[in-house]
């Protein structure tokens, strides 16, 4: 029983990219050599919402490094996502990070122009940018630590 105490660390350390990077990655290259495109969505999903989780962590580190058990309840999240029985990834994706993806595109395309049906770039529609019409857009503070105030809606 001793040496299995010994052992634990290292089996932990090795689960946790096993689970969240080796696992993926061979799912994701398996998924593009099919010609079927039905776990496209799992795994176009599970990498949006790692590299969520990994800027996250990054950004929080200070607060992360006081919580004891952080690893395990991540690497038990990550399981979820990434197991095919589960689809964690896809359930998220759909129902909380895609109404806020097709909202901020539709803002962002509507703000910049759009380009017609048939390609043409002479029918880009001309948004104004005029002082007097600021005062009927929304304020978006958190937006606007991503986008340049130029491309602000």
């Amino acid at each position: 029983m001793g040496k299995l105490w010994m052992i634990l660390p290292y089996i932990h350390s090795v689960a946790g990219p096993t689970i969240t990077l080796i696992y993926p990655l061979y799912a994701s290259v398996h998924t593009l050599e099919r010609s079927t495109k039905v776990d496209d969505e799992q795994w176009l999903a599970y990498w949006i919402l790692y590299s969520f989780v990994t800027l996250m962590e990054m950004v929080l580190q200070p607060l992360i490094y006081w919580i004891p058990i952080w690893y395990e309840l991540k690497l038990l999240f990550m399981a979820w996502l990434v197991l095919p029985n589960f689809r964690g990834a896809a359930f998220i994706y759909n129902k909380f990070v895609r109404e806020q993806v097709k909202k901020h595109i539709g803002r962002l395309a509507a703000g910049a122009g759009s380009v017609s049906n048939n390609g043409s770039a002479d029918e880009v529609k001309i948004t104004s940018t005029s002082p007097k019409e600021k005062h009927k857009k929304p304020k978006r503070r958190l937006l606007s630590l991503f986008i340049p105030r130029k491309i602000m809606l």
